[in-house]
């Protein structure tokens, strides 16, 4: 049993500075060293960052997924690594042995396509919104799911290679459902591993000021470019009716309402919708993609 290469992507904007500290000096004292570790700088010179890491400072913030693609082709450009891990830049591994136990995983199981952790803050708890599945009631099920948390994850470079990157376009949102899509229509697996935890602040995605406009606008693009015709309508309503019902702010209502008509007015991408074995699949999993 080969034991994969680790490789490591982080993107930031330059804003937290003492927490992407920590998080690299985390990532410097795990048991399996990784091969590399890519800093990406969306749109900051990375001047003040220290630590072994290879720098790749843009000009422009290209979002996160944007800005995730350039660490994710340097590393599988460069043939140095198998499986790459990616954090965000207030997170922490508070335990030493996070890659090893990733290097075990994938050489378990060539078919592993996506390693999802488990996001916890610093008193140990897992917010509803970071367990990947429908019933989140024990965040420390294991199991193969559907989707998978952008704050930490490990992706495999055969997969990547197969499937393709990020949908760069997104900028923020929905990106990971895409790619876990496109992941699953492909025949890889998503596992949900509890034991695998970043530690991050506790927060909510609506402290972004896009939240609302480009969380609308990137639900009908996703629509659009990964769904079956008829699951189109269905998709979006259910998701307009649970949006009416959790959104309070009648700001947030009137950028999410704009986000969704830039949605159908604009270009998403070549349209590459999944089989419908795969969408039998998601509901075998527990998760059919209309929620």
């Amino acid at each position: 049993m080969s034991l994969p290469r680790i490789g490591v992507v982080i993107v930031t904007m330059g804003t937290r500075p003492q927490e992407l500290d920590a998080l690299i000096a985390s990532v410097g004292m795990q048991d399996v060293p990784p091969a590399r570790v890519v800093l990406v700088g969306n749109a900051t010179p990375l001047t003040e960052v220290s630590g072994d890491v290879t720098k790749i400072p843009l000009e422009e913030n290209l979002g996160c997924p944007g800005g995730r693609n350039v660490g994710l082709q340097f590393l599988c450009g460069s043939g140095e690594v198998d499986v790459v891990v990616e954090l965000d830049d207030d997170g922490l591994l508070i335990a030493d042995d996070v890659f090893h136990k990733v290097q075990q995983l994938y050489a378990a199981d060539s078919g592993l396509g996506i390693v999802s952790f488990r996001v916890a803050d610093e008193h140990g708890e897992t917010q509803r919104r970071h367990v990947p599945r429908l019933r989140a009631g024990d965040p420390m099920r294991r199991g193969l799911v559907t989707a998978f948390l952008g704050g930490g994850h490990a992706f495999s470079v055969a997969m990547l290679d197969e499937i393709g990157l990020w949908p760069g376009q997104f900028f923020f949102g929905h990106e990971e459902t895409d790619l876990a899509w496109r992941a699953l229509d492909g025949g890889w697996k998503i596992l949900y591993e509890p034991d695998l935890v970043l530690q991050h602040p506790k927060t909510s995605p609506a402290r972004h000021a896009v939240y609302y406009r480009f969380t609308a606008r990137n639900r009908v693009w996703l629509a659009r470019r990964r769904l079956p015709l008829p699951l189109i309508p269905a998709y979006l309503g259910v998701w307009t009716l649970l949006t009416l019902a959790r959104t309070h702010s009648l700001t947030g209502l009137k950028a999410w309402g704009a986000g969704f008509l830039e949605g159908i007015r604009t270009a998403c991408g070549p349209r590459q919708p999944m089989k419908w074995r795969t969408v039998w699949r998601m509901i075998r999993l527990g998760r059919p993609p209309l929620i």
